[in-house]
């Protein structure tokens, strides 16, 4: 755990030039159809861009340095509460990253996934989540690249790296030029780049893992992260838009089709890829959309361990998408 006594060491300095940080910072709005981040606004826009930042704060949070200076303690505590691995068999566990606190379709996707293995693919007291969002703010860690990098290395510590299976979710917007959009307004956040994520992976020292990221452009994650232990599912190609996500939405479209209706027609995460595929081309065909064109990327011995931890676990019932906006609206599963 250096890591996070390193953090603490990073954010103490950091701390004199946090004020004149936030200041200066201001986020991308996001497009409301497409899985990505908005270009950069025209003289015709007329959003209001500086002025609106930090808007969403909750006014009965902590302040955002409080925030800041609480993330080792939280990251300790999630950790504190993960479950020793059962012996005798590969354990998979679960680490979900909501990246963009301006729309709660992140939080929606990423909390359901954590339910979802928690219920049904055997997971339960093997996961973490990391959220950006104004009403997490005191019940989860930040979707930061630090906190990211460090709770890899806690689980990694826990878990049997030659043998378990670390399945991430990394759900947000993306750009074209293949970054991982991170925001939690006024707070200023570094981008993850592909790169970043493959050094996190290598740091951590995890033989088998499945990297899921679902956000635009996200096919441009596959060359840094792939090996022949690692599986890769991303939303869209690394030049094409994924779509569903806003402020209107519960869930991105890959998200539902994927998690909400392929995991739960499927034990298999190859067999909940293509059934989501083929849902994702059909409402893309029929909306009209530039097709997306989601992308797996598996090898024999990822799938020979993952058939290993199958044998070991029990699948359970289908898990009902339950969203949180609009309040009470219950997605059930197709059958």
């Amino acid at each position: 755990m250096r890591r996070l006594f390193a953090a603490i060491f990073v954010i103490t300095f950091a701390c004199g030039a946090l004020t004149a940080a936030l200041l200066e910072h201001t986020s991308q709005p996001p497009t409301p159809a497409a899985h990505a981040l908005a270009q950069p606004q025209s003289a015709n826009d007329d959003t209001t861009g500086d002025d609106d930042a930090g808007d969403n704060w909750p006014d009965d949070a902590d302040t955002p340095e409080q925030v800041i200076y609480a993330q080792p303690a939280m990251l300790r505590a999630a950790v504190a509460r993960l479950a020793p691995r059962v012996a005798g068999k590969p354990n998979l566990y679960f680490i979900g990253f909501a990246g963009d606190a301006e729309e709660d379709v992140f939080l929606n996707e990423a909390e359901y996934a954590h339910t979802l293995f928690a219920r049904r693919f055997g997971a339960a007291g093997h996961e973490l989540l990391l959220v950006n969002n104004p009403a997490t703010l005191s019940r989860y860690p930040l979707a930061t690249l630090t906190n990211l990098e460090t709770a890899v290395e806690a689980v990694a510590a826990k878990m049997d790296r030659d043998n378990d299976i670390l399945f991430v979710l990394l759900t947000s917007h993306g750009t074209e030029d293949h970054l991982l959009y991170v925001a939690m307004d006024p707070l200023p956040l570094d981008q993850i780049a592909p790169e970043d994520l493959a050094d996190v992976f290598t740091k951590a020292g995890i033989r088998f893992k499945v990297i899921v990221v679902s956000a635009c452009y996200s096919g441009g994650f596959i060359d840094a992260l792939k090996n022949d232990t690692t599986m890769i599912v991303t939303a869209a190609r690394a030049d094409r838009a994924s779509f569903g996500c806003g402020t209107d939405s519960d869930i991105t479209d890959f998200g539902r089709a994927f998690l909400v209706d392929g995991l739960n027609h499927n034990a298999t995460f190859t067999g909940a890829f293509a059934e989501a595929s083929k849902r994702v081309d059909a409402q893309e065909t029929r909306q009209g959309d530039e097709h997306s064109h989601p992308q797996l990327v598996t090898t024999p011995r990822i799938e020979a361990q993952l058939k290993a931890w199958r044998d070991g676990i029990t699948i359970g019932p289908p898990v009902p998408f339950i969203a949180i906006r609009p309040a009470g609206d219950t997605l059930t599963v197709s059958r």
